[in-house]
């Protein structure tokens, strides 16, 4: 088993160190960090880091901010060809805990996509304000309504691919960024013939930094169910 953990960064800097240290405790494990340009030092941050991480951590510098989605599908690919036989997605702001990836791992031996999941038995968010809470559960209920995807956490980003899925699924035509990219994707996993499972997980609100959420993210993913029932089918190439 060769796992990469694919982490897309903006602003960062001061999440990052702790999040690494965590995640190469676990030996098999390989680390990308796609970087924005964060003006933060996030980028050279990373670079420090991967220089005393003996090969294990590398890091992606995209110039600007292109978004969640792009950094993702990016790092995506990186990961593939550097021979990772699962790709796992993680935020950077620590909400995520590293010691659950053995846990993603694990379930990867009979599901072809684990999803983190905060609204299945087990499951929990903490720290959370309660129009965040409510904002959350009914955007995954507003998703699974439209498209009847039989998952819980449509919009969870901590996850782990068999890369014979992930090779199968079209990121050129992956438009979607934030939360409504991680909907896009469950989209074209089941799409794809993608065996999905959901674990519970406990998410915990970000340490340091601003969240990315914004009114533009929250338009783009109320929009988005209607024009995943109405794509036609086509296949990765």
């Amino acid at each position: 088993m060769r796992p990469t953990v694919v982490i897309p960064t903006y602003n960062e800097r001061p999440n990052l160190a702790p999040l690494i240290e965590a995640l190469l405790r676990h030996a098999e494990l390989r680390v990308l960090v796609v970087d924005d340009g964060s003006p933060d030092g996030t980028g050279d941050e990373a670079d420090r880091l991967a220089a005393a991480s003996h090969g294990r951590m590398s890091v992606l510098h995209r110039r600007g901010k292109r978004g969640l989605g792009r950094s993702y599908i990016d790092g995506f690919r990186a990961a593939l060809d550097g021979g990772a036989t699962h790709v796992l997605q993680m935020d950077a702001d620590l909400s995520h805990d590293p010691a659950d990836v053995p846990r993603l791992l694990d379930a990867s031996a009979s599901a072809d996509l684990v999803l983190g999941s905060r609204y299945v038995p087990g499951g929990r968010l903490r720290n959370w304000p309660a129009h965040r809470l409510v904002l959350s559960a009914f955007a995954n209920y507003y998703v699974r309504v439209i498209t009847r995807m039989p998952v819980r956490d449509c919009t969870s980003g901590f996850r782990c691919w068999r890369r014979e899925l992930l090779t199968r699924i079209p990121l050129d035509r992956i438009v979607s960024d934030g939360y409504a990219f991680q909907v896009e994707l469950a989209w074209e996993a089941l799409r794809a013939g993608g065996r999905l499972a959901e674990i519970p997980i406990v998410f915990v609100e970000r340490r340091e930094g601003a969240s990315k959420m914004s009114g533009r993210v929250i338009v783009e993913s109320a929009l988005l169910p209607w024009r995943l029932i109405a794509r036609p089918r086509t296949h990765a190439g």
